[in-house]
């Protein structure tokens, strides 16, 4: 077998056994590319690739929790078809539309993940990418909710340095994960009551995700490895 070859067949592996560890490198990945397409015209190209691929790999990953996979279908087909054609037509409506889905869809695989995780007392290395991925999930869901509340309301988000009007992408996506790590750099200010309330949102959100499923992660492992000695 050529070695080609067989990194393709550990690559089939690797994804089988551990989907939630390619949609966090393919969100990690996006981190690193979005600064270089930044501004650009292929930069809003890249967005939508990003709009179709993510839903899918959602999806994918829904379908090996106990979410249930038709709801998550349901949600991304109609949301990689408004991602597509807000490309094609710069159309702010469908942009509003594709977004609030997507958000909607990041949530509900984030919660699909998180029962992942919390069915049985074992920690395995596909929950530990699952844990990663859910995070990731959860700053890519509010960061679309506070997209949409941009458009929606205008200057709901202000960067100190900058006070443009609407803030870009990674500026938003930016706030989220800062605000969901409980990091809170204040460069970018939620000044409306609706950007508010979602950030607020977000940061019982993250209070959450650490209280219940890091804490529990981290004893059990710590608890096996007591057992063990």
């Amino acid at each position: 077998m050529s070695n080609h070859g067989f990194l393709y067949r550990r690559w089939q592996f690797l994804a089988r056994r551990h989907p939630s560890a390619v949609l966090l490198a393919a969100q990690l990945l996006s981190l690193l590319l979005y600064p270089v397409f930044d501004g650009r015209h292929s930069g809003r190209a890249l967005f939508g690739a990003f709009g179709v691929l993510f839903p899918l790999l959602a999806v994918w990953v829904v379908s090996r929790s106990p979410a249930v996979k038709w709801v998550a279908w349901l949600v991304a087909a109609p949301a990689i078809a408004a991602s597509v054609f807000s490309i094609l037509l710069a159309s702010d409506t469908l942009m509003i539309v594709s977004s609030t889905l997507e958000s909607a869809l990041y949530f509900y695989a984030a919660s699909g993940l998180i029962r992942y995780m919390l069915s049985d007392h074992i920690v395995s290395a596909d929950e530990l990418f699952a844990a990663g991925a859910t995070f990731t999930l959860l700053v890519w869901a509010f960061a679309f909710a506070y997209l949409v509340c941009q458009m929606v309301d205008p200057g709901s988000f202000v960067n100190m340095l900058d006070p443009a009007t609407n803030r870009p992408w990674i500026e938003l996506l930016f706030l989220s994960a800062t605000n969901l790590s409980a990091t809170g750099l204040g460069d970018v200010v939620p000044v409306t009551p609706m950007a508010r309330v979602l950030v607020m949102l977000e940061q019982f959100a993250g209070v959450g995700y650490l209280a219940l499923v890091v804490s529990r992660l981290i004893g059990l492992t710590l608890g096996r490895a007591r057992d063990a000695k």
